[in-house]
């Protein structure tokens, strides 16, 4: 698990606030199979791609999940760390999915735009009230306004929720998906409304209806389903357990770990939790010794050799790294992100033949995610030992893109224009790139 780029969020749909401005965004390559395999018969149940819906997760420790940018839903490290089954997780996708299907996001307008007019109408009877004299008139109807623009807005927002909701129950129940979980979650955001001392009896004021509403309606309509009594599936709640295990082993205090996970404690997700928190405490040997408890149990579980090839190689131990990272590609050939990971050990070694190993993996790494800023440096690297400087610009522009640095991605997408054959398929993706990084300058400018 590692942080590879900050995400600039937009306004949360299953939020009990709003996100953070800037957060960072998390990848494993074990949690995003999860993801894919937890949610892929409600996306289908939803009329949607598998391949066209992405779940990112963020590190966040509050509940949290939303949809922005398309097909994107985002989730908190800390729903993952809250949730006690796979079915909670697949409670709160299906909400998102909802929210996807139904369009929000391009909806949005729809809301806002109402609400626009309205305070724009109040505003120009505030400024000829107090152009008359009538100050304290004037600024009562801007209040007056501003209120019932807010309140307009909310009620828009309000429905959404409401919609996804019912929408998050039907695929659960096409999916043969229990909505327990959904449930059950939904009564943990209850609590944490009451600890924060939220209040229960005025739903005006929310973007979303009250929690113990939402509870009702959908228990009404999970209560009838066939799948209601249907518990997770062993499989996955195992592979859930896991996911959360390794994530509080990255995300929280070692010695908190350590208490939650202690020695006797020889679950999966203890071992895998245990050995993120030795390895942040700088103690390798005893972090690859709990990857090595798991390995007798699973041999050649591709995941769990990413992680010990992970510990051994930021520890320094590059030779030892290179043979376990092998081995975890061999037996999980499509997870780029551990193409990736073993591409940057090839690159340590600073070996010719290594290099020559590492080209390839990486180039196919970017071909199946070209969201990995890491793998764009790293595949740099490659091309800039090599002489290619103008491939080594266009992977430098590409980097700079996924980091939100527009004036990095416009000034090397130009290098790698001027020295690629013009109408190539590379010198296309320069010229996109510099088009859109050269907009967002010039918009920057402008504002």
């Amino acid at each position: 698990m590692r942080i590879l780029r900050t995400l600039t969020t937009a306004v949360a749909v299953l939020a009990l606030a709003t996100p953070a401005m800037a957060q960072s965004i998390l990848r494993d390559a074990e949690t995003e199979r999860f993801f894919r395999d937890i949610s892929k018969d409600m996306i289908v149940a939803a009329g949607l791609d598998p391949k066209s819906v992405q779940i990112v997760l963020i590190g966040d420790e509050s509940i949290n999940a939303f949809v922005t940018g398309g097909q994107n839903i985002f989730i908190h490290s800390g729903l993952i760390i809250a949730a006690d089954n796979v079915n909670e997780v697949q409670g709160v996708i299906a909400h998102e999915i909802g929210h996807i299907a139904g369009g929000h996001n391009v909806r949005f307008n729809e809301g806002a735009g109402p609400a626009t007019s309205i305070s724009l109408l109040s505003l120009v009877g505030a400024a000829a009230a107090i152009a008359l004299g009538a100050g304290e008139a004037g600024m009562a109807l801007l209040g007056m306004g501003t209120a019932a623009a807010q309140g307009k807005f909310l009620s828009f927002t309000r429905d959404q929720e409401s919609r996804a909701d019912q929408a998050g129950a039907k695929y659960l129940g096409a999916a043969g998906l229990s909505g327990k979980g959904s449930i059950a979650f939904f009564q943990k955001l209850l609590g944490q409304e009451y600890r924060l001392a939220i209040p229960q009896d005025n739903e005006y004021a929310r973007t979303h209806p009250l929690s113990g509403t939402r509870i009702a309606n959908l228990e009404n309509v999970y209560d009838k389903d066939p799948a209601w009594n249907r518990p997770p599936d062993p499989e996955l709640q195992a592979r859930f357990l896991r996911v959360r295990g390794k994530l509080i082993g990255f995300v929280d205090t070692p010695t908190r770990v350590m208490t939650r996970f202690p020695a006797r404690d020889t679950s999966d997700a203890a071992h895998v939790a245990r050995a993120y928190a030795w390895h942040r405490s700088a103690y390798p040997d005893l972090a690859t010794a709990e990857t090595d408890k798991l390995l007798k149990k699973l041999p050649h579980d591709p995941f769990v050799l990413e992680l010990k090839g992970q510990i051994l190689l930021e520890s320094g131990k590059v030779d030892a790294a290179l043979p376990v990272l092998r081995e975890a590609v061999q037996y999980a050939p499509n997870e780029p992100l551990i193409q990736t990971l073993l591409g940057h050990a090839l690159i340590s070694t600073e070996k010719p033949t290594d290099f020559a190993e590492a080209e390839p993996l990486l180039r196919r790494a970017v071909a199946q995610d070209r969201e990995n800023p890491f793998a764009w440096y790293q595949l740099g690297v490659i091309y800039d030992r090599k002489g290619d400087g103008p491939r080594a610009a266009l992977a430098a522009a590409e980097r700079y893109s996924l980091e939100g640095n527009a004036k990095g991605a416009a000034a090397n997408a130009r290098m790698a224009l001027a020295g690629l054959p013009k109408g190539s398929p590379d010198w296309l993706r320069a010229d996109d790139i510099a088009l859109v990084a050269e907009d967002e300058l010039g918009n920057k400018k402008r504002r």
